[in-house]
């Protein structure tokens, strides 16, 4: 098509020099018109080479086309393969999960257990001392009592010899040197 297009317009304007000149068609005519075939058949041939250029190029575009489509057949396999990973990997979390649940709860049920034998120990130990502490209680408040009663009986005692100080002149001395006079 674009041969035919050219070989017109190389015409129509070689028709136009034709009909321009007064003169008849001549031997320089002729010799042009020759050269001029000569270099329009060198112009096809260009022409042919460049067209199985161009179907080579197609041919490679083709090719490339193929590649790219086999190389997204690879990555969407290759895709899919990652899916299938991450999900396996997300079971696997999954079940990570799991067992970290139930370590908590395990760590939960040990500290909880610790817990409660502390607070079975301290109040042991609370009750222990109660009950070893109130044999005593009881023994020092009776001496308490008895102390009591024996300072009641300290100063009836004073005051008896007080009272015996009065007619008697050393047990005076005797009870002012102790500062009881």
């Amino acid at each position: 098509m674009r041969y035919v297009l050219c070989l017109f317009g190389i015409i129509f304007c070689l028709s136009n020099i034709a009909l321009a000149g007064d003169a008849g068609f001549t031997q320089k005519d002729r010799e042009f018109l020759i050269r001029l075939d000569e270099r329009l058949n060198q112009i096809d041939k260009r022409f042919e080479q460049i067209d199985k250029r161009f179907e080579q190029v197609d041919k490679r575009f083709e090719q490339i086309e193929l590649r790219i489509s086999e190389l997204r057949e690879d990555m969407n396999k290759r895709f899919e393969q990652v899916d299938k990973r991450f999900e396996q990997v997300d079971k696997r979390f999954e079940q990570v999960d799991k067992r970290f649940e139930a370590m908590i709860q395990l760590m939960m049920a040990i500290i909880g257990a610790f817990a409660a034998i502390v607070a079975v120990s301290i109040g042991f130990a609370i009750w222990d001392r109660r009950s070893m502490i109130r044999p005593f209680e009881t023994k020092v408040k009776a001496i308490e009592e008895d102390l009591l009663e024996d300072k009641n009986r300290l100063k009836k005692l004073i005051e008896a010899l007080k009272q015996l100080a009065r007619e008697d002149h050393k047990l005076a001395a005797v009870l002012r040197n102790f500062a009881l006079l």
